[in-house]
């Protein structure tokens, strides 16, 4: 996938973008991150990219035109228009799995990251960008919530993680929140992993695993739970036993 992301701080993309997870996908060709910095199309001597409100207000709006030629950078006008355009705003659509899983469907995709008060509404328009927001909250600019963005869409680009399994089994993805966890020693600071990991036995190791996703699941997000118990499943009789167990009240021991 290629991804065109407009910023004025793209210094700020190449510490994730280049490391971990993500750097080695890129070094395989996997994903292919152009960062276009938008003040290298300002007309201004100072190369500006902001100015004051019509109509009054604190801060700064980022200007059209230098936007209009970063988008013109990527290719012909009629072409950038067909890809997908993500402008990432606190009133966008909230990002969940569905919108990941489809935009990992991309080729190609552009991101906007705007900054200050905002960018002016006739790039929004012009361009018909999707907005997307991260959560009920605000950020100093749209480039950390882009870097969200790219990380959650890329998990679901095959050849990004060792396996697609990675991508669908861990956590929210599952309907659930994800099962407790552990590694070596088997005892440390005095706390012993749950015997029950130990015994070879994958039927019972599946079952602590679901009931504790189950129980973390009611006491932390009772909404996921919800939404989880909506959804047409096949529960095996000793997971539907768990699962009335869990929905009776029973704490986590």
């Amino acid at each position: 996938m290629k991804i065109h992301i407009l910023t004025l701080f793209p210094e700020m993309f190449t510490p994730v973008t280049e490391a971990s997870i993500l750097g080695r996908a890129g070094e395989k060709g996997i994903l292919d991150i152009n960062l276009i910095q938008i003040r290298d199309f300002s007309n201004d001597k100072h190369n500006k990219a902001d100015d004051t409100p019509f109509g009054g207000g604190v801060g700064m709006v980022m200007l059209a035109d230098p936007i209009f030629g970063a988008l013109r950078s990527i290719g012909p006008e009629e072409e950038v228009k067909k890809k997908k355009i993500l402008y990432m705003s606190p009133r966008g659509k909230m990002l969940d799995q569905k919108t990941i899983e489809s935009l990992a469907a991309e080729k190609e995709m552009v991101i906007l990251c705007g900054h200050y008060e905002g960018v002016d509404q006739r790039v929004l328009d012009y361009w018909d960008m999707e907005e997307v927001s991260i959560g009920d909250y605000i950020l100093t600019g749209g480039e950390l919530p882009a870097m969200v963005l790219i990380d959650a869409v890329s998990r679901f680009i095959p050849g990004v993680l060792g396996t697609q399994e990675s991508a669908t089994d861990e956590s929210i993805y599952s309907g659930l929140l994800e099962c407790d966890q552990y590694t070596k020693p088997r005892e440390y600071a005095g706390m012993t992993v749950p015997e029950v990991l130990f015994n070879g036995n994958h039927k019972l190791i599946h079952l602590w695993q679901y009931e504790n996703a189950l129980t973390l699941t009611r006491d932390r997000r009772p909404d996921l739970l919800e939404k989880w118990l909506r959804e047409e499943k096949k529960l095996t009789k000793d997971e539907k036993k768990i699962l009335d167990k869990i929905m009776s009240g029973e704490q986590l021991p």
